[in-house]
């Protein structure tokens, strides 16, 4: 027989049980990681990035054609041989432009077929297609028979997925539609007025959990690694320059905004959402795609900072200034930065930096505002000294 414990002691055993019940409640989902390769002309760089970012990602959707009202259909020329010794499985995605008067389901089904003829020939490791559109409200009905024609004639094995725009949750179509894809991609950036920002955070979670209670079948979550910019007649311009004048506005999807919606969805994990999708892979040269470095670093909800430091290149009594942002954030441009004047005669500042000497100190002051993005350096100016505390440089805000 058992004897009775104190109460005291019956409550901690009680309390420890609940503890332990809680530990047993299920975890926040691993969200799958995809990202987007959307250039029309693949190049040199593309082989570094797909290196580069091999563990990061599990699956590449990558742009192979385009569909536009007045330039017909645009063929997306892509290095078959980098996806083939890359690996990684590969969907395919054809884009038609919202401003098409109609979808003529014959040529976009004829386009489609022969995609996947050339890319299983070419020994691709090819999974599925995806069709971006972004569709009107009043014509999903429509979209929804064109899904099922092109989803009867894909070959055994291979996926049907599309874009979706938040804007469809207001329309009774909406499952129609999705009842004729194996999964779907709802895109939360670049689908207001372009003035109204690129991306925000709580309208994306938003977004997302009522479309995970419209969705009966899993869907991804497509996520912006970029900014544009905005010409003064109201045109957007992104990793292609325009050929247009003028100023630009530049719009940014700022990493911490996105770190913030990953914390949110982890703790409180959206219905059937089970990937995110990137856009887009980041290239050499794509100044408005964010560092590789710092897209890494959101995805893996790594702490996010800038780390801005002065590098010395040292020639005789010449020495050769450079900023350099060591950290995983792009910085803005410090306004000043100093170092002891004692020992130096000369030299002057480069790039948006102009020299003074006060008293005994040399003072590089920024001229203009900018940025420095992670992992990448600029020239800063360059000084004649007899002698030069490499590590003495003071950088301020």
């Amino acid at each position: 027989m058992f004897a009775l414990l104190p109460l005291r002691r019956l409550l901690i055993c009680c309390l420890s049980l609940l503890a332990l019940a809680g530990c047993d409640r299920p975890s926040a989902i691993a969200l799958d990681q995809q990202v987007y390769i959307w250039q029309r002309q693949w190049r040199a760089a593309h082989a570094q990035a797909l290196v580069a970012s091999h563990a990061d990602f599990s699956t590449l959707r990558v742009l192979v054609a385009q569909a536009h009202p007045n330039e017909g259909w645009i063929q997306a020329r892509i290095d078959n041989d980098l996806l083939r010794q890359d690996g990684r499985p590969l969907i395919a995605v054809i884009r038609l432009d919202g401003q098409l008067p109609r979808l003529d389901s014959s040529a976009i089904d004829q386009h489609i077929q022969t995609t996947v003829r050339n890319w299983q020939a070419s020994g691709l490791n090819l999974r599925g297609v995806e069709i971006d559109h972004d569709c009107a409200n009043n014509r999903l009905s429509a979209y929804a028979q064109l899904l099922h024609t092109v989803r009867a004639e894909l070959p055994a094995g291979l996926t049907l997925s599309i874009t979706a725009l938040p804007a469809w949750l207001s329309s009774k179509a909406l499952p129609t539609v999705l009842q004729e894809v194996d999964s779907s991609v709802l895109q939360v950036h670049a689908v207001s007025r372009p003035e109204a920002g690129l991306f925000d955070a709580q309208l994306a979670l938003r977004w997302a959990n009522a479309y995970g209670a419209v969705s009966s079948k899993p869907f991804h979550l497509a996520l912006p690694a970029y900014g544009v910019a905005l010409t003064e007649n109201g045109d957007v311009e992104s990793e292609a320059p325009l050929p247009q004048g003028g100023s630009r506005r530049e719009l940014h999807a700022k990493p911490e905004d996105v770190a913030k919606l990953l914390r949110d969805m982890q703790a409180a994990p959206v219905p059937h959402l089970t990937g995110l999708i990137w856009f887009r892979l980041p290239l050499a040269g794509d100044r408005r795609a964010w560092p590789l470095v710092t897209l890494q670093a959101v995805l893996h909800q790594q702490p996010l900072r800038s780390n801005l430091q002065v590098t010395v290149q040292q020639q005789g009594e010449l020495f050769e200034l450079r900023l350099v942002n060591s950290g995983n954030l792009s910085a803005a441009l410090p306004t000043l930065i100093r170092n002891d004047a004692a020992h130096c005669e000369s030299g002057d500042g480069v790039q948006g930096y102009r020299l003074q000497r006060a008293a005994n100190t040399l003072e590089f002051v920024r001229q203009s505002p900018g940025q420095l993005a992670a992992g990448q350096s600029r020239a800063l100016g360059w000084l004649r000294c007899s002698q030069l505390d490499h590590g003495g440089f003071r950088v301020s805000p």
